[in-house]
């Protein structure tokens, strides 16, 4: 059985109270996860080449309030 089955399993065993606190810990937890991969992100530049597009189109008058 791997790791994710055994979670899997747990997960399902959880009680009602047990399991809404699970998922809001694993969704803050993912969110902040998020955060951290797009802070990595940004640091190495990946990021760069969209924002350039993004302010050359805003330059350009081509952007759009959403």
């Amino acid at each position: 059985m791997t790791t994710i089955e055994r979670l899997e399993q747990q997960v399902k065993s959880l009680s009602e109270d047990d399991l809404t606190e699970f998922r809001r810990w694993f969704l803050e937890w993912d969110n902040d996860e998020w955060d951290r991969q797009i802070e990595r992100d940004a640091t190495a530049g990946k990021l760069d080449a969209l924002a350039s597009a993004a302010l050359a189109e805003y330059k350009a008058g081509q952007a759009r309030e959403i």
